[in-house]
């Protein structure tokens, strides 16, 4: 098998190159932690539990190390770089092969009895001594004449119930993890799958039909040939009659756990593969795909064929990474080792770094955006377009009502009516106005702030990240900077609305006057009233004069009735006393007695004028009317009082006084805030 299995002249030199240098930079991510870029071409052997995966691994190596039995030994990923050595002539027996962990950086195991007991050892560690499953790698690498320069991942075999501390879910655990490895193009698939069962039901067929549906990279390997029933064979598997593989399959004979356990050297058992097949007569003329050496030239075949398919890509790759990190370290510049070099350094980083921030600000900056605003153009786009703009649309009468000034104003005249519209409502109105100016403003600063630390962190952005414990120092120093310089600007801006809050200025030249506010108030008011009239000017003509002439007709009758009896008419309650004319047995005693009981709520069971005997002197009876009438009750006024729901021509005119006032006060304070507070966020900022 070392002869077969040697690298070919044409494979050399690939071998030598590339794959050594990929698998270093697969260690330093490994160490890392981090996913590699690069996908280098490896061999992952996929099957069931079994299915002889690992005695596959060995015979293409040549030498025995991994732990074997009848139960799941291939609990983690084990990543095996192959490195091919020349055979030296002058080594000691044993001496030209070795392996080392990279777990163990720089232990060398030249037994590899030993590197089987480190793997289990390795093994347990990570996944339990009890049949746990862990996706995390071991990572081994040979250094032997007999190998080629390729890396191999023994994955593990695939099965369906859990055992030991296995989780639930452990199949679909163990299928993530083989896709995770074979769905990339670098990768040939190694399909293992045992002789003595159908292999339309091979698990290792349907995981590489999921990653490789057109059967480009994958090599399928029919194991435990020696033990199928008698009278079968796999001639029809070995020539793709069931299913077919563009790359073919290959038979091989494992070594028994009874060769295993009697430490049957791998070199005897290639030697009965060769006498199984060669007395066997199903495989005659098969001797292409049958037997481990075999295997072993076809895949060094394809090896060599896709390492050239993948070179190209590869190394451009490999080329844009070294220009990236080229790059980044001209950025870090020279080192400075002694103490003054290093003063001077930090001192020049700190220039620039200031230096850079006002260029910033200021909009001097050599890098200038094109594609959106940047630095000082976003405060002044926070000044202009937020702060100014939001607060020119604001309405001071927004969430203040007619019927809220109108109450406002009858509180303000006290027990006694108003004779000019006065000041306290205007007062209290406009100065909880001024008062919702606060919170923008103080949102405006919060804003700039903001801006200042997002430049801040923008300048000298790659010139610091070879420091990054002075970045973060920096960091600190210029936000708790900017703090102290937020506090008080907050502060001036809430002194900036108190002043206006505690000082109405009606003097102000821009303030309109109280004349001007009536006058305009009155074409407001005016206006208003004919607007409302007008659609009823038309079809209410003929309506109004018959309501107008029966008013008058009934009041007149009213006058006339009470003035005949001697009773003065009450203009300001619509009230009738009944007179001489209306003593018992008239015609209008009925209608008198109703209406006084409607209007002052005499009692049904009270006796009526109707009631009383017409013998009686008229004396007795004036009494009775004058008892009655002196019954007069109250209604107790309610918790919460509110003006009549109409409003008189005057309120309506004091509400318009007042928002005409309350608007023309809060545009002066508007613009005084639009001015005063940017002025303060600079000052302080």
């Amino acid at each position: 098998m070392a002869e077969d299995a040697a690298p070919s002249p044409a494979a050399g030199p690939i071998g030598h190159t590339v794959i050594p240098i990929v698998n270093k930079l697969q260690d330093i991510f490994a160490q890392l932690g981090s996913s590699s870029t690069i996908d280098l071409p490896q061999v992952a052997v996929v099957g069931s539990q079994s299915s002889g995966k690992s005695s596959v691994l060995e015979a293409l190596v040549g030498r025995d190390f991994l732990p074997r039995g009848s139960d799941i030994c291939t609990r983690r990923p084990l990543v095996l770089q192959l490195v091919h050595r020349p055979r030296r002539t002058d080594a000691a027996e044993g001496g030209e092969e070795w392996g080392e962990f990279l777990h163990l950086n720089g232990q060398k195991f030249f037994d590899f009895s030993e590197i089987r007991r480190e793997i289990q050892a390795e093994t347990e560690r990570e996944a339990g001594g009890n049949k746990g499953v862990s996706d995390k790698q071991i990572r081994l690498k040979i250094f032997s004449p007999n190998v080629l320069n390729i890396t191999l991942v023994d994955l593990p075999g695939i099965t369906k119930v859990p055992v030991g501390d296995q989780p639930s879910d452990i199949e679909a655990r163990i299928r993530t993890m083989i896709l995770s490895y074979i769905k990339h193009k670098t990768c040939i698939i190694l399909a293992v799958s045992p002789a003595n069962a159908d292999l339309a039901n091979s698990d290792a067929l349907q995981m590489a039909r999921i990653a490789d549906p057109d059967g480009s990279r994958t090599i399928g390997v029919i194991t435990k040939l020696d033990i199928m029933d008698r009278g079968t064979d796999a001639r029809n598997f070995l020539l793709g009659n069931v299913i077919p593989l563009r790359l073919g399959y290959v038979g091989i004979v494992n070594r028994s756990q009874q060769d295993i356990n009697l430490n049957r050297s791998i070199k005897d058992a290639l030697a009965f593969e060769e006498n199984f097949f060669r007395k066997q007569p199903a495989y005659h003329g098969l001797s292409h795909c049958c037997g481990v050496p075999q295997l072993a030239k076809k895949l060094n075949q394809i090896l060599v064929q896709h390492i050239k398919n993948v070179l190209p890509g590869l190394k451009s790759r490999i080329n844009a990474q070294l220009v990236a990190v080229a790059k980044e370290h001209a950025a870090y510049g020279d080192v400075a080792e002694s103490k003054a070099g290093m003063g001077v350094k930090l001192l020049n980083i700190l220039t620039k770094y200031c230096e850079a921030f006002s260029s910033v600000v200021e909009g001097k900056n050599e890098e200038l955006s094109t594609d959106e605003l940047s630095g000082g153009a976003r405060i002044h786009y926070i000044f202009q377009s937020i702060f100014v703009k939001s607060l020119e649309e604001v309405d001071p009468c927004e969430d203040v009502t007619d019927e809220d000034i109108r109450m406002a104003i009858q509180n303000a005249t006290g027990p006694k009516s108003a004779l000019f519209v006065p000041e306290v409502p205007f007062d209290v109105l406009v100065r909880r106005q001024i008062s919702r100016l606060l919170d923008p403003s103080l949102q405006c600063a919060k804003f700039i702030y903001d801006e200042l630390i997002k430049m801040s962190h923008r300048c000298l952005a790659s010139e610091l990240q070879r420091f990054p414990v002075l970045r973060k120092s920096m960091d600190e120093v210029v936000g708790s900077f900017l703090r102290e310089g937020l506090q008080p600007a907050e502060t001036m801006i809430t002194h900036i609305i108190e002043m206006e809050m505690d000082y109405i200025n009606t003097s102000h030249p821009n303030f309109v006057g109280g004349s001007k506010a009536v006058e305009v108030a009155q074409q407001q008011v005016k206006s208003a009233r004919l607007a409302a009239l007008a659609p009823k000017a038309k079809d209410g003509v003929d309506s109004d004069k018959l309501q107008a002439s029966a008013k008058s007709i009934k009041s007149r009758a009213i006058i006339a009735k009470s003035g005949a009896n001697g009773v003065v008419p009450d203009h300001h309650q619509d009230a009738r006393i009944v007179g001489d004319s209306d003593r018992p047995g008239s015609s209008g005693s009925t209608t008198g007695s109703s209406w006084v009981s409607s209007i002052f709520g005499v009692s049904e069971d009270r006796p009526s004028l109707k009631e009383v005997p017409v013998n009686k002197p008229y004396g007795m009876l004036v009494h009775n009317v004058e008892t009655s009438l002196s019954m007069i009750q109250l209604r107790e006024p309610p918790l919460i009082l509110k003006p009549s729901e109409n409003q008189t021509e005057q309120e309506a005119l004091e509400i318009a006084i007042t928002k005409l006032l309350l608007k023309s006060y809060y545009d002066i304070v508007r613009k005084n805030i639009e001015d005063s507070v940017p002025k303060a966020i600079m000052h302080f900022l």
